[in-house]
């Protein structure tokens, strides 16, 4: 291992970020970056860095090794980023005509809800839940009780302070934990769901495979799983050139194909009821592609987010950022992590138009009564 890996312990996120969650009610990407530990903001883009670019630790086999350091650190860097550009939920949907961002993301995850046969009372685990935007959806939506699991420490104390916010304390928790060691026993949810969060497992198979078992019998599980399509050819180098800026851009060890990840279903134990590519489900109210929202154009004035999104928007935050960061309050690196987030956006999108890559490989799959 390389001298310069700063492990994000507990203890490194509390540091890093104390006076972000301090300023619980701060919105302010400008805010977010000044209250930062500068010098662990530092260490840990170097740390990420190092799976990526002239370094021991820059292949496949240390990325996936080392996956919850490399997670982590990117959640870490990344979050404050998201929330700025993406709301409270990271991750895509299909549009209508006409339909917003934040509207098409709800449509989105109600269908995976209602994939789960989620209801009122019962008692749901969300795995790699973020800062808590589709578990708070789904409260609001089914009714149910929603654990939210995660590795990241300072998402668990964003989605706690958001469900406080929303007066669902009550109606959820969220705990840290590594879901390929899910720390719950047996049979101890009605449903289980994840949205685009498995991806950074570095074995498929062995994170269904814990969903299977915390899983009550007869109950459902419901995943978008973001995949290499069949149309993904390893010997093009066009191909490799954007799956692995997909990988670098998101904190992702390795992407599966959608192969894979339904034959890792199966081997969990899971009877499947579906499995689709809802990627490419062109249909009256699901007409625009999920990239879209990457791939906004030279400007768009439909909001702060959407403007972050434009070309001319991600070029006026990055100055921003480097201005930030000439003048001392970003972090040094900060403009590295707004690259990375930019190589994400590029990979994703060329993906996409290739049909290389989809982030919502529908799976759904009962365990079996006996």
């Amino acid at each position: 291992m390389s001298s310069q890996i700063l492990e994000p312990t507990p203890e490194l996120s509390r540091k890093l970020h104390e006076k972000v969650v301090a300023d619980s009610s701060s919105t302010s990407l400008v805010n977010r970056l000044k209250g930062k530990n500068k010098e662990l903001q530092t260490q840990s883009i170097n740390t990420y860095q190092q799976f990526w670019k002239d370094s021991s630790n820059n292949n496949e086999q240390s990325r996936t090794s080392m996956y919850k350091t490399l997670t982590n650190t990117y959640y870490n860097l990344a979050t404050d980023f998201y929330e700025y550009g993406w709301g409270e939920c990271f991750h895509f949907a299909r549009k209508s005509i006409g339909e917003s961002l934040r509207e098409s993301i709800k449509r989105h995850e109600h269908i995976l809800f209602d994939a789960a046969r989620i209801k009122s009372g019962m008692k749901v685990l969300d795995v790699g839940c973020g800062v808590g935007g589709p578990a708070r959806e789904c409260i609001r939506y089914t009714g149910a009780h929603v654990t939210g699991l995660n590795n990241n420490d300072y998402q668990i104390e964003r989605a706690t302070i958001y469900a406080a916010k929303h007066a669902q304390s009550e109606y959820s928790q969220f705990l840290k934990g590594d879901f390929m060691d899910m720390p719950f026993e047996e049979n101890s949810f009605d449903a289980v769901y994840a949205i685009e969060a498995t991806c950074h497992a570095p074995v498929l198979r062995d994170v269904y495979t814990q969903m299977y078992r915390v899983l009550k019998p007869g109950g459902y599980f419901a995943i978008y799983e973001w995949c290499l399509t069949d149309k993904f050819d390893e010997n093009n180098e066009e191909h490799r050139r954007m799956a692995l800026a997909i990988e670098h851009g998101d904190g992702i060890a390795k992407l599966f194909s959608t192969r894979v990840a339904l034959q890792a279903a199966k081997d969990a134990g899971f009877e499947i009821e579906r499995a689709v590519d809802l990627a490419h489900e062109t249909q009256v109210g699901n007409e625009i592609p999920w990239y879209k929202d990457l791939d906004v154009g030279l400007i768009n004035f439909n909001g702060l987010q959407g403007f972050a999104r434009s070309q001319i928007g991600r070029i006026f935050t990055s100055n921003a950022v480097k201005l930030l960061e000439k003048v001392g309050i970003a972090p040094q690196g900060t403009v590295q992590v707004q690259d990375v987030l930019s190589t994400a956006a590029d990979g994703l999108v060329g993906g996409a138009k290739q049909e290389i890559f989809t982030p919502m490989y529908l799976i759904v799959g009962r365990k079996p009564l006996n």
